[in-house]
C-alpha cells in the first residue's frame, strides 16, 4: 500500500471514546490509523461504533498484537512519537508525508524501549504548570500541522 499521507498508530489505548475520536478524525482526513495492543478495553464491533459512530466504515484499521509486529511494518518510514518528554518542538517539525505519527496510552504514555524506537520524539509547548493534552487532542492538533505543512488536506466537497 502507498504512504502518501501521514498516519497514526495508537500504543495501546486506555479509553474507546479516545479511540473513538481518533479513527473518526483519520476516517475526515483519509488517514490509516495502526492500534497497537493490548487495548486497555474490549475492542469490539459494538463498542468501536458508540465511540466512532458511523465513520468506522471510512477508515482503515490495522490491528497488531504487539509493537514489534508493528514496527515490522515500517520500513523506512519515519516513527514520530509525541509525548510530554519530547526533544523537538511539533510546530517546529518538518514532516514527510509518509510519517507515523504515534501516540501513547492515556494513563502512561510509551514504555521507555518504544521510546528509543521512534525517529523523533515531539512536544506540544504548554503553558507552565501543565501536564499534558489528552491524547485525542494531542494528535489532533500534529496531525493538523503533518497535513498543513504537507498539503495533504483531503480536498473539499463541497465549496
Amino acid at each position: 500500500m502507498p504512504h502518501d499521507l501521514p498516519s497514526l498508530a495508537l500504543y495501546q489505548p486506555d479509553i474507546p471514546q479516545n479511540a473513538g475520536t481518533l479513527l473518526r478524525l483519520s476516517a475526515c482526513l483519509g488517514m490509516t490509523v495502526d492500534v497497537i495492543e493490548p487495548c486497555g478495553f474490549l475492542w469490539d464491533e459494538r463498542r468501536m461504533r458508540r465511540a466512532g459512530m458511523d465513520y468506522l466504515d471510512a477508515v482503515q484499521v490495522r490491528r497488531h498484537p504487539s509493537f514489534a509486529a508493528f514496527a515490522d511494518t515500517l520500513g523506512p518510514r519515519r516513527l514520530v512519537l509525541l509525548t510530554t518528554k519530547g526533544d523537538t518542538r511539533f510546530d517546529r517539525f518538518p514532516f514527510l508525508a509518509n510519517d507515523v505519527i504515534m501516540v501513547g496510552r492515556e494513563s502512561a504514555g510509551v514504555p521507555p524501549e518504544v521510546a528509543a524506537a521512534a525517529t523523533v520524539s515531539l512536544r506540544i509547548p504548554m503553558a507552565q504548570g501543565m501536564r499534558s493534552l489528552n491524547v485525542a487532542l494531542a494528535a489532533t492538533l500534529v496531525l493538523g500541522e503533518a497535513c498543513r505543512q504537507l498539503d495533504a488536506y483531503p480536498k473539499d466537497a463541497t465549496p
